[in-house]
């Protein structure tokens, strides 16, 4: 049996979300590093650092939510999986909830939103979908 890291990683956010917690705690790797900043660059999350743990190092994500404690992150969705790679090249970069959500992209060039992996041409593995 093999782990999913990345399922994981949006399997906490999105419990983190509906138990209503400000932020949550999670296993630290150089592409949960680049998600994370992803969603705070995108305004999903409030903030994140990294930080030791008894084992390795965690990430601790601060959740966002409005004003009436509704959360800004409705939906959060593993795309490509270890067992069904989704690659794509730059014309096909899907849009998200008609371009109101966020494509998450590994590139060649870095992990990027799809916004930005079309503007700049390339293609790569399609990770998260977020809205």
């Amino acid at each position: 049996m093999h782990t999913d890291p990345i399922a994981d990683y949006l399997t906490r956010i999105r419990n983190g979300i509906s138990a209503g917690h400000d932020e949550v705690e999670i296993p630290a790797s150089n592409l949960k590093m680049e998600l994370s900043r992803i969603l705070k660059e995108q305004g999903y999350i409030t903030d994140f650092h990294k930080k030791p743990a008894r084992v390795g190092e965690t990430i601790n994500v601060a959740l966002k939510y409005t004003e009436d404690r509704r959360p800004v992150i409705l939906g959060i969705e593993r795309v490509s999986r270890p067992g069904r790679r989704r690659y794509v090249d730059h014309k096909q970069i899907p849009r998200v909830q008609g371009g109101t959500g966020t494509a998450i992209v590994s590139t060649s060039s870095g992990v990027m939103t799809g916004h930005d992996a079309r503007r700049k041409g390339v293609g790569g593995e399609v990770v998260a979908y977020v809205w």
